[in-house]
């Protein structure tokens, strides 16, 4: 299901580790990887100059392609290389129809700094455009990628974006041999205790428990046997952040639902908000097809 991996690179110091973790997934899926630089000509400073500018920017990120390149060389892993002008997320998004990738790995900052509000901004962004699936993969120095992966969490709330992206999810549980956990949250975190009470019982939680079903149907059909069920209540984003520190979770597959709507603005700010905390990768999967 990972044939063909495009990892757009930035010049951050931490993407090792992202490198790092590419590498382990091409190695056991015999994927080919294409390297991307965006050499990001929409930038205030860059707009009004000459084509020498420009090209310093290309030469930069040659220069960084390179440096990545012999990363990977001492990793085994063959890679090409590309450097384009652009604005970032839909360049790589663009890149990514055009050349027919299945798999977009993105580099995510972390929570804090100027680093995660640039770059990460881009991740969000490219999560949020593009119809082909995104892993999004924290640097944080604390943070450790683990492959293969043991432990998938699912999150669903029913909807065609979250059973697509459970689907998925199952896929990959399936060929690595990793047991699959269905998370539903219940999403009472603006009621007030007396309300939150009486939501036990509710509607909403008797459709979480059917959307798990439905998850753990289709877990059998892909012979997934070891499959974890539980229901939560709570912010959405942080109780799967939560699920995933307490119970050494290796991988996150959720959905997002597109650009616009109220329905991205819900689903998609949840998977937004995962990508951004979750301190382990972060596969994206749109509801729409490519």
């Amino acid at each position: 299901m990972f044939d063909k991996i495009l990892l757009p690179i930035d010049d951050s110091a931490e993407k090792s580790h992202v490198l790092h973790h590419v590498s382990e997934i091409s190695h056991w899926a015999d994927a080919t990887v294409r390297l991307l630089y965006v050499a990001d000509t929409t930038r205030d400073s860059v707009t009004v100059v000459n084509r020498g500018v420009v090209d310093a920017l290309e030469e930069k990120g040659a220069d960084i392609v390179e440096e990545a390149t012999k990363t990977f060389d001492t990793l085994g892993v063959e890679c090409e290389t590309d450097v384009v002008q652009g604005n970032p997320a839909p360049t790589i998004v663009e890149y990514a129809d055009e050349y027919d990738f299945d798999l977009i790995v993105m580099p995510t900052h972390g929570r804090q700094g100027l680093a995660r509000s640039v770059y990460g901004s881009v991740t969000e962004k490219v999560v949020r455009l593009s119809d082909r699936p995104v892993l999004a993969a924290r640097m944080d120095p604390d943070d450790t990628l683990k492959f293969p992966y043991e432990r998938i969490l699912l999150p669903t709330d029913g909807s065609e974006a979250s059973k697509r992206a459970a689907e998925y999810g199952l896929d990959l549980a399936a060929a690595l041999d990793a047991k699959a956990d269905i998370l539903s949250v219940v999403d009472d975190s603006s009621l007030g205790p007396d309300i939150r009470s009486m939501v036990t019982s509710s509607e909403a939680e008797q459709g979480a428990n059917k959307a798990i079903e439905a998850v753990a149907s289709e877990a059998n059909e892909r012979g997934v046997t070891d499959v974890g069920k539980h229901v939560v209540h709570g912010k959405p984003s942080a109780a799967i952040q939560e699920f995933v520190e307490e119970n050494d979770v290796h991988a996150v597959v959720l959905g997002t639902t597109g650009k616009s709507g109220v329905d991205r603005i819900l689903l998609g700010s949840v998977a937004e908000e995962t990508v951004r905390t979750a301190p382990v990768p972060v596969i994206t999967v749109s509801n729409r097809q490519p």
